[in-house]
């Protein structure tokens, strides 16, 4: 349940048998055909359809996060790594000073991994509670999912073109994969240069009857770590 839908009373009677919430990580930035903020929707969305069966509460999600390498994209926006890390410790901070002692931060976006070791940094000053970081795409059930349609898949391809965040039709074609040693070491100028419009490489975009599935899978399979947690 999303806290956007309740008041604090109702959060507080919640807080009397549970102690768990959901922070999901999303970022502002280029996804090829899809939309700029295909981050922060997915990790939304995703954390919205698999808490609603557990009652477990979902914060807004975190609209920015950390990808200077795509600078060069218009309506990308970045944050500096230390201006990402200290604000997400204000938000475990703040939860744990209302009783929340277990949170989930859902991310979408490879450039936050810091968060998963500032979630242990933070649990280490903070006895008794537990953080951490989970990426939805990262899961044995959905990548055996993913691996099975197809294998060649990355950033602005098929894998993540859902319906709900699909902004503009997209090529019926496929795109060889980037080399990662191309953009090493490359000015976010260069970076646009190597990628052209955005995708990394893969299939642009598959049926809804194939990506539906998939998003149930992920669905599933992150509603199953936050009851376990």
């Amino acid at each position: 349940m999303r806290i956007a839908d309740m008041n604090w009373m109702q959060l507080a009677d919640y807080l009397a048998h549970d102690d768990r919430a959901v922070v999901p990580l999303g970022s502002t930035e280029q996804h090829c055909y899809q939309s700029l903020t295909t981050d922060l929707l997915l990790s939304e969305r995703l954390a919205a359809e698999a808490c609603a069966p557990l009652g477990v509460p979902v914060f807004p999600g975190l609209a920015y996060g950390i990808v200077p390498d795509l600078l060069a994209f218009p309506g990308t926006v970045s944050l500096r790594v230390s201006t990402f890390v200290a604000l997400l410790r204000d938000v475990l901070d703040s939860l744990a000073s209302h009783g929340f002692r277990r949170i989930i931060l859902l991310n979408a976006h490879g450039g936050n991994s810091p968060a998963g070791l500032l979630a242990t940094e933070w649990m280490a000053d903070h006895p008794g509670h537990r953080a951490v970081l989970h990426d939805w795409w990262g899961g044995p059930r959905l990548r055996r999912a993913l691996t099975d349609i197809d294998p060649v898949g990355s950033h602005g391809s098929w894998m993540d073109n859902f319906p709900w965040n699909r902004v503009a039709p997209s090529p019926e074609t496929a795109k060889p994969m980037i080399d990662a040693q191309q953009l090493r070491g490359r000015s976010p100028v260069e970076v646009r240069e190597v990628l052209g419009d955005g995708n990394f490489g893969g299939v642009y975009a598959r049926p809804d009857d194939v990506m539906i599935p998939i998003w149930v899978e992920a669905v599933e399979e992150t509603r199953n770590f936050i009851a376990q947690f």
